[in-house]
């Protein structure tokens, strides 16, 4: 399952969708924004679980849950469960989404 991530600061991510629903158990963190310094470089993104379960969908994020806890990937931030990603990869520059090319800045 891929998720794209379009909004990240300060290890929070702010903005996400689901770009690839195939092989929910193995989740692709693929990370498409501004990164400014402090925004990624100092530990694992972050994504709010009650998001991530919207995304996922409840079924899935229950399911997957007690998986998240057992290996250590639930932390709290600012009083909310998170799940982190110590692992991403940055979108290649010329990647689209669902058909449409990225904006030219």
């Amino acid at each position: 399952m891929k998720l794209l991530a379009t909004a990240v600061f300060e290890s929070v991510i702010y903005s996400a969708r689901l770009v690839d629903a195939d092989r929910p158990d193995r989740l692709h963190l693929i990370v498409d924004a501004v990164l400014r310094e402090g925004d990624a470089d100092s530990g694992p993104l972050l994504m709010p679980l009650p998001e991530l379960a919207v995304i996922l969908g409840e079924t899935t994020a229950r399911r997957l849950l007690a998986r998240w806890k057992e290996a250590g990937r639930i932390v709290e931030h600012q009083r909310v469960a998170h799940l982190a990603f110590p692992f991403w990869e940055p979108a290649a520059e010329d990647q689209s989404w669902a058909g449409v090319d990225p904006p030219d800045y």
